[in-house]
């Protein structure tokens, strides 16, 4: 062929390179990342068909991919001594869109994978991806010479309907694309693609595990030698130029845990997440069957600031056959294992067009339900193994691990194992439901907890008097999300959960005298408690005697099936319009308190200062659980003129 021949693209070109050039991906600077890709599968098919003919390989030549530019001519060039392409290959891959020949070469390949050992399940040399050149430049030419053949082609195309094809020279095997490059306009997403730094950053980004070095010129100011070869301290400089390699190809995920040294990981940690502290745990682990992938996940010792916060990115990023494709990988990882960082590595994940994650995808499921295994486990085996490591791991994020347990039915019972809570047994220590457990009281049939806003507001409420008396243990549970997860627990190991500022408690251990014992009571104090049910109506729905006090007069208590305070909040907090709930208000019968109010009630039952007394009882119990005031003007002035009246 002495000159150029044309061809048209087949399946509506002009349309699907519009596409391509303009819609498929969300930023364009990953068109290197794709020509990268392309260039690194061509560099394994070579080597793959080097396995039966050892001539494809040259003894000198290292297998590398180079990047190449023009700043004057705003031309950016990538290059590979890759498998190259025939012409029939150019027209057949190139030609048409979105078939890369991968198929074909799989199945021509298949049987000779396992005496190879490398990997069959290959993006593809080209195909789709090579058409995001399209988003960057206005002309791309691609010349490429197959290995094993002395003839070259040159293919050209701006993007329209169709493309040339010509004999060329290409002095050794591989191809070299061409980019003729748009104006630079950073508002568009047209960088500078001809600056090394901006090349720097990119391939850092995307390509830095390649497996292959990507090499790029550039230039540097170096001191000229003198006769005996050295420097001189103030020497004149010249201008060198050098090739240096962007990528560091240290992919340590592919390596055995065996095979890494653990300052190695926790360099690798440091540098790739940004974090100053060590990691407190590396998890690595290998699947292999049906499809292939490998994992290097982190536990960070220390939580970031928006871990709460909606703009928060999980940090476990998705690489398929070491090509970087996505940061935030929430379909590989639940919410609730945000703070964990690392990398998954697919060999063969089904992308979209874009190379953007599938996320109903059954190997995607796959991958997620083992990374969740290995994550839980791993925690389960610090716990376990290393009780001080695991709390300090609890204290940082164990709010976000809780929130699983009302997310994650299959996980439920492992999170529940892996909960650790701060209890009345110790001022500093953590528990967990396990060892609550095992040194309950005997013949306690229920673990006691009670919810609230922090370990100082519920150790001051009246709700745990009669519980510390008895040396039942309580367990502190200050996180809101608790309010959420404690709704799908009713029981653990066959043991209730039972909040002790919940519904009815008694700790009595011959219950039916004690009932006797309050009914008596409540017939002595019927027509009081009826006078404080009337003049509180509108903020609790009942005042009865209490079983749960023993030093204090009052406390409130939320109904069996109503929603408690804390919950209300974070709802509210969650713009939920939540109605106003009642709750009970329970009186000490053996408080002095009671008693007087019942001599003053016998006395004269219409004296006022029995509703005073009354709204008395209810500021103070709210504000004994941490609670706050509707009017607290109005009730500092109460106070003080009942203190008056008392002084009087």
């Amino acid at each position: 062929m002495s000159s150029s021949e044309n061809f048209t693209f087949q399946t509506e070109a002009a349309q699907i390179l519009e596409l391509m050039a303009h819609s498929v991906y969300s930023n364009r600077e990953i068109f290197l990342r794709e020509l990268i890709s392309n260039a690194s599968d061509a560099l394994d098919k070579l080597r793959f068909e080097a396995i039966e003919n050892q001539a494809l390989l040259s003894d000198d030549a290292e297998l590398s991919i180079a990047l190449d530019v023009d700043t004057e001519g705003r031309t950016l060039t990538i290059s590979d001594n890759g498998i190259g392409m025939s012409r029939e290959e150019l027209i057949e891959n190139i030609g048409t869109i979105a078939k890369s020949g991968t198929k074909e070469f799989i199945n021509k390949i298949k049987a000779q994978k396992e005496a190879s050992g490398l990997s069959a399940d290959l993006i593809g040399q080209f195909g789709v991806g090579f058409y995001s050149a399209f988003m960057v430049a206005d002309k791309v030419e691609l010349l490429t010479r197959r290995a094993g053949e002395s003839q070259a082609f040159r293919w050209s195309a701006t993007g329209g309907e169709g493309y040339s094809i010509e004999e060329s020279e290409r002095a050794s095997q591989g191809t070299t694309i061409t980019l003729t490059l748009k104006p630079v306009n950073e508002d568009d997403g047209l960088r500078d693609f001809t600056s090394e730094w901006v090349l720097r950053d990119i391939v850092k980004k995307y390509s830095d595990f390649v497996s292959y070095p990507v090499k790029l010129e550039v230039e540097r100011e170096e001191a000229k030698l003198n006769a005996d070869g050295e420097a001189e301290d103030g020497g004149d400089t010249i201008k060198v130029k050098k090739l240096e390699t962007l990528n560091s190809m240290k992919a340590l995920w592919t390596k055995s845990k065996s095979e890494v040294e653990a300052d190695e990981y926790t360099a690798f940690y440091k540098q790739t997440f940004h974090d100053w502290t060590d990691p407190l745990e590396t998890i690595a682990f290998k699947a292999e069957g049906t499809f292939n992938y490998q994992a290097l996940l982190f536990l960070p010792t220390k939580a970031p600031s928006t871990l709460f916060h909606a703009e928060h990115k999980i940090g476990v990023k998705l690489y398929v056959k070491r090509v970087f494709i996505m940061e935030d990988s929430k379909e590989l990882v639940p919410e609730y294992l945000r703070f964990l960082r690392g990398v998954v590595d697919a060999e063969d994940l089904n992308l979209n067009i874009s190379r953007e994650i599938l996320q109903q995808d059954r190997q995607v499921q796959a991958i997620r339900k083992r990374v969740v295994k290995k994550v839980l486990d791993a925690l389960k085996s610090l716990k376990n193994n290393d009780e001080e490591k695991y709390n300090s791991f609890w204290r940082e994020f164990g709010t976000v691990l809780k929130e699983g347990i009302y997310h994650d039915g299959d996980q439920r019972d492992t999170l529940l194992g892996l909960l650790k809570a701060e209890s009345t047994a110790s001022p500093d220590a953590l528990v967990s439901l396990a060892e609550y457990k095992d040194r309950m009281k005997e013949g306690q049939e229920a673990i006691y907890y009670m919810t609230g806003a922090s370990r100082i507001a519920i150790e001051s409420s009246p709700h745990l008097e009669s519980f510390l008396d008895k040396g039942y243990e309580v367990l502190f549970l200050t996180d809101p999300v608790d309010e959420v997860w404690l709704q799908m627990v009713p029981e653990f190991e066959e043991l209730k959960l039972v909040n002790v500022s919940r519904g009815e408690v008694s700790l009595s251990d011959d219950q039916e005298k004690e009932k006797e014992e309050l009914d008596a009571k409540a017939e002595t104090f019927g027509s009081l408690l009826e006078k404080l049910k009337e003049t509180l109506d509108e903020d609790i729905k009942e005042v009865r005697l209490s079983s749960r006090l023993t030093k204090s007069a009052a406390c409130l208590v939320v109904d069996q099936n109503d929603i408690s305070p804390q919950m209300e909040q974070l709802m509210q907090a969650m713009g939920q319009d939540v109605p106003k709930s009642k709750r009970i208000l329970e009186v000490n019968p053996n408080h002095p308190i009671l008693e007087k109010l019942q001599a003053k009630f016998d006395a004269d039952q219409a004296d006022a200062t029995i509703g005073d007394y009354a709204k008395l009882l209810h500021g103070q119990a709210l504000l004994a659980e941490g609670g706050k005031l509707d009017n607290p003007a109005a009730f500092s002035a109460l106070v003080s003129d009942l203190m008056t009246r008392a002084l009087s």
